[in-house]
């Protein structure tokens, strides 16, 4: 990030009642567009219980008929097969707790990346400079969608589906060419 598009959101506070993950907040700006992005499991902690136990109970009965053969060794690489199936749903689940937020106001458009492991990681672009690039396929859909201002280009919704990113893309056009247009700001 240049020291540019770091300086282009000065009145950017905390709010002090929320946590320290929480999102930025810019004072008395109405927000035109807000996204929570998050990666699609299809399978629920239900699931992988029953996955798990109908694949322990396949390898174990499978296991133990090469242990009365006399097969000993196999039984243990069942068990292994398992396990090793066991930390890849794992791996999964956790990969699953990422999030990225999306904010358009009339003066900034962040995105904030929230990896599971790592920093967190927010990037502030000046709305008007700021355009969506994606790259469509026809026989695929939306496959690639970033917002581009000036030299920087910063990725968004990596982890969605062709159907999500396209949408996504259409969103964020409306909304910055709502920005552009000129937001109605009101004060009571």
């Amino acid at each position: 990030m240049t020291d540019a598009s770091r300086s282009e959101a000065t009145d950017v506070r905390t709010d002090a009642r929320t946590d320290v993950h929480a999102p930025a907040v810019v004072l008395d700006e109405p927000e035109v567009y807000a996204v929570t992005l998050a990666p699609h499991r299809s399978l629920s902690q239900r699931g992988f219980l029953i996955v798990m136990a109908a694949v322990g109970g396949v390898s174990f009965v499978s296991g133990f008929v090469f242990l009365a053969m006399g097969a000993w060794p196999i039984f243990g690489f069942f068990g292994l097969d398992v396990l090793i199936i066991y930390l890849a749903f794992r791996a999964n689940f956790r990969s699953a707790k990422a999030r990225e937020y999306i904010r358009v106001t009339p003066s900034v458009v962040e995105v904030r990346r929230v990896p599971v492991n790592g920093r967190e990681r927010t990037i502030r672009l000046n709305p008007f400079w700021t355009r969506i690039w994606r790259e469509d396929d026809e026989d695929h859909g939306t496959l690639d969608v970033a917002l581009v201002s000036g030299r920087s280009t910063v990725p968004v919704g990596r982890f969605l589906g062709p159907e999500q990113k396209g949408a996504l893309a259409d969103d964020l056009t409306a909304a910055l060419q709502a920005v552009k247009r000129g937001v109605t700001r009101s004060t009571f």
